[in-house]
């Protein structure tokens, strides 16, 4: 790469470093053609060609444009392998094709802003909810799907904090203020499909294990052969033990109540709130707020607000 200018660039002034920075950065971040070539215009219209030529010089097998090429096309191929390893149930659910022009679209609109690629998939779901039309018929399945990925990557790296030991635990009075663990995600799902995720996940390790990150659509499996899954109500709680995430189905009571916690409620009315609408007897709700403590305790949800 050089700061001299080529061709007809002898009359462009000399960029200084920042100028240069800002240049390869807008080019290598436009999307690439349908089929994979940097754009031929930049977005102000110039030719991208005479773009290039401003600050990169060519070699004696390639221009400055195909030099500038090769960042972009990479740069491309890195956010989407990105998206692809934090969502291949999702990728699996809707197909290769449909995933990698959902994955353009939604980089179009959230486009990374960060030195690491953790958060690219921040607002995937969001975003899918927003845009169900790059989801097809299967809109509300992908959505799920892309929830339960996307807490399991929060559950995996989000911080944690000290847990409150059982015997704290006893000494919670109903205006106890509480936290859940930051790496604890509670999810409200259209259908039971945990199960499809987890299967998913195991297949996308065989078959990276036995030949990398694939990208033809042979490598894929078909759509038909998916696992079923139920569509009914379900609710989740992906967690981290000892650096593996573990998800755990819920009761409804346990998750709004947990949901409620959450939002910054007292225990008393996070207890209140978990139980609206219950058919459980009341007669059966101490013995399940006591086994509720209990799988808190041991799992270390529950901390104290700092």
């Amino acid at each position: 790469m050089s700061t001299t200018a080529h061709g007809t660039a002898a009359s462009t002034p000399r960029m200084s470093l920042l100028e240069i920075q800002r240049a390869m950065t807008a080019a290598v971040m436009m999307p690439l053609t349908p089929d994979e070539d940097m754009q031929p215009f930049a977005r102000d219209g110039r030719d991208m060609h005479a773009v290039a030529e401003t600050f990169i010089a060519p070699n004696k097998q390639l221009s400055a444009f195909d030099r500038l090429e090769l960042y972009n096309r990479q740069y491309w191929y890195r956010l989407l392998d990105a998206l692809a390893e934090d969502f291949p149930a999702l990728r699996a659910v809707l197909g290769p094709k449909r995933f990698e022009a959902l994955s353009i679209a939604y980089l179009g609109a959230h486009p990374s802003r960060s030195f690491s690629l953790r958060n690219l998939g921040s607002s995937v779901v969001e975003w899918m909810g927003q845009h169900p039309q790059h989801s097809g018929r299967r809109h509300r399945l992908a959505l799920d799907v892309a929830r339960i990925e996307w807490a399991f990557v929060e559950a995996f790296d989000n911080a944690q904090n000290k847990p409150l030991s059982m015997d704290q635990i006893r000494a919670l009075s109903g205006d106890s203020h509480l936290t859940l663990q930051p790496h604890v995600r509670l999810l409200a799902l259209d259908h039971a499909a945990v199960d499809l995720v987890l299967a998913l996940h195991r297949r996308q390790r065989r078959d990276s294990s036995e030949a990398g990150v694939r990208h033809d659509d042979s490598s894929e499996t078909p759509q038909e052969n998916l696992p079923r899954v139920s569509r009914r109500p379900a609710w989740v709680v992906a967690h981290r033990i000892d650096n593996s995430v573990y998800y755990r189905s819920l009761m409804r009571e346990e998750f709004l109540t947990l949901t409620a916690i959450h939002s910054g409620l007292s225990l008393g009315e996070a207890l209140e709130a978990g139980f609206v609408g219950t058919r459980k007897p009341p007669s059966r709700w101490p013995k399940m707020v006591e086994q509720w403590f209990a799988d808190w305790a041991e799992f270390g949800w529950i901390c104290e607000i700092s």
